[in-house]
């Protein structure tokens, strides 16, 4: 079989996540793509890549990829897990996190209905587990709340709204089920608000339950939600920040700037432009692509490129453990790892917050 090479690259910094033993690089592998946008040959390419170069930390998730349709329901994780059975040691070396989906969004391949019930838990993970083709999943995450959330762009709480079917307690129960069974190492929570975070870990310490260890949300120059208060969660609690799409599914690349995210050339740019349904989310607002420009022409100034200070920005905060990172080629894949160690002058910090203040958070 075909092992991983060795190389001389300087290995990306490791971190803990959260109060576990989990140590990881500060840069995570996503792999949405794969399966959609990223062919499988090319997608093994990418995982040995990131490998080689030190980023040790592989996310996915049981209803990718993406865009989310029902042909390619599952693909990623069968990817992923064709890799593993390619490379007979690369399973030993990364921690792999993967997701369970939360409620259905429109999406009933993936899940019916409105709750995230003990058994849609554990059929998820023993499916994961098989299309993954490992005996463990290190790092577990539930997808999206199961209770009503302002998710997804939606940035205001309504009380009318809010329903839930299974408690946060009985979703803890079932976690420290997969955990005790040794099908789970860890769990995490991903688009989550303060008041959940809080009530994941109260629950957890009340009725000795596994306590998560991350949180993964969005984080990047268009949308700094964390830092209204979230942060200061996660910082007393002992959670983790993962911090998706700080690039901003491609718009603080500098890729959309001339043509817009439906201009000539915007469909072989990236996902956004080649994706409707991608365009019709926060990241398809006319604000959106504004802001990232304003970004765009400030990094600029300062000699970088978008995409290094995007990236540098999120690869430096404190509040964040690891960055995680997309890539739909090799060449992508190494621009991305070779922004860190970028360090951002404090007047381009200011200039940055300059442009927030006037600007906000146009795709929370």
């Amino acid at each position: 079989m075909t092992e991983l090479s060795v190389t001389t690259h300087t290995p990306i910094p490791r971190v803990r996540l959260g109060q576990s033993d989990l140590q990881v690089s500060r840069i995570c592998l996503g792999t949405m793509t794969f399966g959609e946008q990223v062919p499988s040959a090319l997608a093994h390419d990418i995982l040995d890549r990131a490998l080689e170069r030190g980023v040790d930390l592989i996310d996915t998730a049981e209803m990718y990829a993406i865009p989310t349709r029902a042909e390619t329901y599952g693909a990623t994780e069968d990817i992923i897990g064709q890799w593993f059975a390619k490379r007979p040691t690369a399973r030993a070396r990364v921690t792999l996190a993967t997701k369970v989906a939360g409620p259905s969004r429109g999406m009933p391949w993936v899940r019916e209905g409105l709750g995230l019930t003990p058994k849609d838990i554990v059929a998820s993970c023993e499916k994961s587990l098989r299309r993954l083709r490992t005996e463990v999943i290190d790092l577990y995450q539930i997808h999206w709340p199961e209770r009503y959330v302002p998710a997804f762009g939606a940035i205001y709480f309504d009380p009318v709204k809010d329903r839930s079917e299974t408690p946060i307690h009985d979703q803890l129960e079932t976690l420290g089920r997969l955990v005790r069974e040794g099908k789970v190492r860890h769990i995490g929570l991903s688009n989550e608000t303060p008041y959940g975070v809080h009530e994941f870990v109260r629950l957890a310490e009340q009725h000795g339950l596994p306590r998560v260890v991350s949180v993964q949300n969005v984080y990047g120059l268009l949308s700094r939600a964390v830092d209204n208060g979230l942060d200061e969660s996660l910082h007393r609690l002992g959670v983790s920040l993962l911090a998706y799409s700080p690039l901003g599914a491609g718009l603080l690349s500098g890729k959309y700037d001339v043509s817009g995210i439906d201009g000539p050339g915007a469909a072989e740019a990236g996902r956004i432009g080649r994706f409707e349904s991608v365009r019709k989310q926060r990241w398809g607002r006319p604000e959106a692509l504004a802001a990232a420009r304003r970004y765009s022409a400030l990094a600029r100034e300062f000699g970088l490129t978008p995409t290094r200070m995007a990236l540098a920005f999120c690869y430096t905060r404190w509040k964040v453990a690891s960055t995680i990172i997309g890539a739909t080629s090799l060449a992508h894949l190494d621009e991305n790892i070779d922004a860190w160690g970028t360090t951002l002058p404090p007047e381009l910090l200011e200039r940055i917050d300059q442009i927030r203040w006037e600007m906000r958070d146009p795709a929370a």
